[in-house]
């Protein structure tokens, strides 16, 4: 693998908070990211995400996007996901596949990826409309910043080829 990472923003932005990724890759500023770190809006593209972490481009993965967290709406966390867990099977579904839909259907085809990190942020409306409740937009920010602490870690582990636990 090439060491690579990439920061994938999912979400359907026409259901309020679950385009929480989408927001937040776009503030992303590519200026801010260490070498080999891409930054991409994947919005509800799951099967497309699978493909471009199919192969040898990718070792790390960092998935931005609305998750079933404890906490009020607006909570944030860094969930490191074991890359190899077999979890349920892909239903194929290019506009409805979950993070772990993703990985699944990667493994299927044979990819794999050295680490999986999720930046997660609690929904608190996931009806049709497309703005961030005010929870969730007040925690854009914070998420961009420990996106940009995750990278940066990621950057570091792979220069020193140190192992990180869980945080949250």
């Amino acid at each position: 693998m090439t060491g690579r990472t990439l920061i994938a923003g999912i979400g359907n932005v026409f259901l309020g908070d679950d385009g929480f990724g989408v927001e937040v890759v776009r503030r992303i500023d590519p200026a801010l990211l260490p070498g080999g770190v891409d930054v991409a809006d994947f919005g509800i593209r799951g099967l497309h995400l699978a493909y471009e972490l199919l192969g040898d481009r990718y070792a790390t993965v960092v998935l931005v996007d609305a998750v079933p967290l404890d906490g009020p709406p607006g909570t944030l966390a860094v969930l490191e996901v074991d890359p190899g867990e077999d979890r349920a099977a892909a239903a194929v579904d290019a506009h409805g596949m979950t993070p772990d839909a993703v990985l699944a259907l990667l493994r299927g085809l044979g990819g794999s990826l050295d680490r999986v990190v999720v930046v997660g942020c609690r929904p608190a409306e996931l009806g049709e409309g497309m703005r961030l409740s005010g929870p969730v937009a007040a925690a854009v920010d914070d998420a961009v910043r420990l996106v940009l602490d995750v990278v940066g870690g990621a950057a570091a582990l792979q220069t020193t080829g140190g192992e990180r636990g869980d945080a949250t």
